[in-house]
């Protein structure tokens, strides 16, 4: 009986250890599409690290990249053309529609890339933040790297670096020199930039043979769609400008309000995009958080130097959370001039003070008018006659009612013994004249 039980308990222990294999072969394959949407900012590679990552770990048979996007970043697409080379597992993109600028140099580090109807896939010329063209520099590296994602799958590398280059110009496909290139679904099959024209994803998962494949369709989470928005290049120093604004005007506002809770709000919102992105750590947050400490001491120390290191520490963790400095520093200048003009109108215009210093600043005075002097005021001697100690010339020491006082002549001599008057008295200055008998 003990021998049937052990039995049945290893062939249970037997099954179970081979059901995971036997569930993947019912399901036979696994499909993974990864959307690839909106603008491309930081905040995407974050997300589509996770999602490659969870489409290897289940052991997918074909990751799928849904590309509609108008362009973005360039460092951004970049860091994820080399995440999507480093991909083992078979990836295809799949253009739902445009793939423009950044989105079409994603799409060239696919494997394979196959469009809808009258999508298009191109026009990557490099822009900067004033919509101009970026400097040469700039250029001449984007059409590089055009032209190494192209090569590197075994396409012809003359229609990507045309998709970046006006002066190219390829007659057979009608393109002439002062435009970009923008292939159609059509054109880009003729140069082979394309394996094919579908119109949805059934049609595509048919074409590669995997028409009964388990289909995933992985979404962006809430925080991961928080943190794509707040690392728009945009939204940035939006978010600045609110954090700076908000805590300058709480500065002028007595106690800590609705202005106050604003600002800092924009600031933890700023850092949590950034962390989530995977484009801050843990050490630019410990950096700010020092920064406000010593602002903070500022308030509590002598010298100036905590409130300068604090400055800076704030304004070094602000420009070590973004991927671009430039970008970061940009947007901060932005912020501090709001900041200043805010200040200038509070002050100038609407004659404000700042109500947060009241409690460690000094403000009393003791002025005359309120009966503080600096030393005793003797305007009682005035006319009083003494004897002099001293001789003047012109300082010496005078006798009045048995009390020594030091005094000064108007300007000549006179010698010891000698009667005098008090004619004046300022502060702690007496003056005295002789008396001619």
């Amino acid at each position: 009986m003990r021998k049937l039980i052990y039995a049945l308990l290893f062939v249970s222990l037997t099954l179970s250890l081979f059901q995971p294999l036997a569930s993947k072969a019912d399901n036979d394959q696994i499909v993974f599409v990864i959307p690839i949407h909106k603008e491309v900012e930081k905040g995407l590679y974050a997300f589509l690290e996770r999602a490659i990552s969870d489409a290897q770990k289940q052991n997918a048979d074909l990751i799928v990249f849904d590309i509609d996007t108008p362009g973005g970043l360039v460092d951004a697409a970049g860091d994820i053309g080399k995440l999507l080379d480093s991909i083992e597992t078979k990836n295809v993109a799949f253009i739902n529609n445009r793939a423009l600028s950044a989105g079409a140099f994603i799409a060239l580090h696919a494997d394979e890339i196959y469009m809808v109807p009258n999508s298009t896939m191109g026009s990557a010329a490099v822009i900067n933040q004033q919509g101009t063209a970026a400097d040469k520099k700039a250029q001449s590296y984007w059409l590089s790297a055009m032209k190494s994602a192209a090569q590197s799958h075994d396409r012809d590398p003359i229609y990507a670096m045309a998709m970046a280059d006006d002066s190219i110009e390829i007659p057979e496909i009608g393109l002439e020199k002062g435009e970009l290139l923008t292939l159609d679904s059509e054109t880009a099959r003729e140069v082979n930039y394309s394996e094919g024209t579908v119109a949805s994803l059934d049609e595509l998962y048919s074409q590669l043979g995997m028409g009964d494949a388990t289909v995933k369709q992985l979404e962006e989470t809430f925080a991961e769609s928080l943190a794509r928005f707040i690392t728009n290049p945009i939204v940035v120093p939006i978010l600045l400008s609110l954090a700076s604004l908000g805590l300058v005007v709480e500065l002028y506002s007595p106690g800590f309000g609705v202005a106050g809770s604003i600002g800092l709000a924009s600031l933890l919102l700023f850092f949590y995009g950034h962390m989530v992105a995977g484009l801050a750590g843990y050490e630019t947050l410990i950096l700010f958080l020092l920064g406000l400490g010593l602002v903070i001491a500022e308030f509590f120390l002598p010298g100036g130097i905590a409130g300068i290191l604090g400055s800076l520490a704030i304004i070094g963790s602000i420009l070590l959370a973004g991927g671009n400095i430039m970008q970061m520093a940009i947007s901060l200048i932005i912020a501090i001039v709001l900041a200043v003009i805010v200040m200038i109108i509070l002050t100038k215009v609407l004659g404000k003070k700042m109500k947060l210093f009241n409690k460690i600043i000094l403000r009393d005075s003791t002025n005359t008018e309120s009966g503080y002097v600096s030393n005793v005021n003797r305007l009682e001697l005035i006319g009083k006659v003494g004897i002099t100690k001293t001789p003047f010339r012109p300082a010496g020491t005078i006798v009045i009612e048995e009390e020594r006082i030091d005094a000064v002549s108007e300007g000549g001599f006179i010698q010891a013994n000698k009667e005098v008057r008090v004619v004046k008295v300022e502060g702690s200055r007496i003056v005295v004249r002789e008396i001619n008998s």
